[in-house]
């Protein structure tokens, strides 16, 4: 019973974290703003499922881009962002960027959690 208790408390507790960080993101004050971001340019799939990203990830990224799988940028802030231009996947433009770290620009958005920047183009 004293072990039940434990477990729901920390249940409990870890629920409240976890809503009070996931209000705190979609309040961000940069939302619906222009945004740059620097960073390593990631396959949104391999990255979630298994924390792929690098160099040595670099080919299967490309593979998973152009494909079709979500892409993103890893920004140095340390922030993830899925990537869409305005209305159309960036793949084709993003998979020869695979595990390098380039800049974009565009639209940041944010919706229970998840952060995107949208009408995104790259920085040259």
């Amino acid at each position: 019973m004293k072990r039940f208790l434990v477990v729901s408390v920390a249940v409990v507790a870890a629920g409240l974290v976890a809503t009070r960080s996931v209000r705190a993101a979609d309040s961000n004050p940069q939302a619906g703003s222009e945004v740059t971001v620097t960073g390593e340019v990631l396959d949104m799939a391999c990255y979630l499922d298994h924390g792929a990203h690098g160099e040595k990830h670099a080919q299967c990224a490309a593979t998973c881009i152009e494909s079709g799988l979500p892409v993103g940028i890893k920004g140095e802030d340390g922030k993830t962002y899925l990537l869409i231009g305005e209305h159309k996947p960036l793949n084709k433009d993003l998979a020869k960027y695979a595990a390098k770290t380039i800049t974009v620009k565009g639209k940041l958005v944010s919706r229970d959690g998840i952060s995107m920047i949208e009408n995104a183009e790259i920085v040259k």
